[in-house]
């Protein structure tokens, strides 16, 4: 008890799937650093697209990169000469000694406010913009659930307004059951650069049950069992016992 885990990875193979999907034994260490990177070099070039994901699938010859953006238009581009431009710099710079071909697909997210990369980075925004925090968390908090989301929680913590003395400020709303497996819970955590200091933001969405050993979640609201202390009355044991009381009256002589 106690111990901090992320989400996301916690649910990993239940409610949740890897970022990156491949298997070697032999460059394992070289993928992976290879994968580190076009994130990276991708999240710095592509701030304003609204990003939620980054996937990365290796066959054989082909690297497929797919992005998950709100904002698909920002990333095309023109005719699509965005999407022609990225694919180059991402060669150039990490696959340039390698025969392989690299696919670049890009999907919209349909209901951004329920993802938690894409709203932190309007937070993070709205900070750098020296914005009011409890505001901004008031307001998201306000947004994620009118989208559909079930619980949400907030975690600020740095030097809030300015202030000297720094602190940590949490808002939450709805339910949050972080040790249900079956919840699927989406995680994401970033740092507001600010004038008078760095200010790290973490946030929490829950957006429903996984029923598990299908692709589906649940939309229906949650019904909770009520158990009761004496619920089975077949079992002589479980049974409160009645007593029956009877009342004398005296008779008077």
């Amino acid at each position: 008890m106690g111990h901090k885990v992320n989400p996301i990875v916690f649910r990993m193979g239940m409610s949740q799937s890897w970022k990156s999907k491949w298997f070697s034994d032999k460059n394992y260490i070289e993928y992976l650093k290879q994968d580190v990177l076009v994130r990276k070099f991708l999240k710095n070039k592509l701030k304003d697209a609204g990003i939620a994901e980054i996937e990365i699938k290796r066959s054989a010859d082909i690297v497929e990169i797919v992005i998950h953006s709100s904002r698909p238009g920002v990333i095309i581009g023109r005719g699509g000469t965005g999407v022609e431009d990225i694919k180059k710099d991402i060669t150039n710079k990490y696959f340039k000694n390698i025969k392989k071909n690299l696919k670049l697909t890009i999907e919209e997210v349909k209901r951004p406010m329920l993802s938690a990369p894409i709203v932190l980075q309007g937070m993070i925004d709205q900070i750098e913009k020296r914005l009011p925090y409890r505001k901004v968390m008031k307001k998201t908090i306000e947004k994620v659930m009118q989208a559909g989301a079930r619980g949400v929680k907030i975690t600020m913590s740095g030097r809030l307004n300015g202030v000297e003395i720094a602190r940590t400020e949490t808002l939450k709303q709805g339910r949050l059951p972080l040790h249900t497996l079956r919840a699927d819970i989406d995680y994401s955590r970033g740092v507001a650069r600010t004038t008078y200091g760095a200010i790290g933001i973490k946030i929490w969405i829950y957006k429903g049950e996984v029923i598990i050993g299908a692709d589906k979640k649940e939309d229906k609201p949650e019904e909770r069992r009520k158990f009761h202390k004496f619920e089975n009355k077949s079992d002589k044991f479980t049974k409160r016992p009645q007593r029956k009381y009877q009342i004398r009256k005296s008779e008077s002589k």
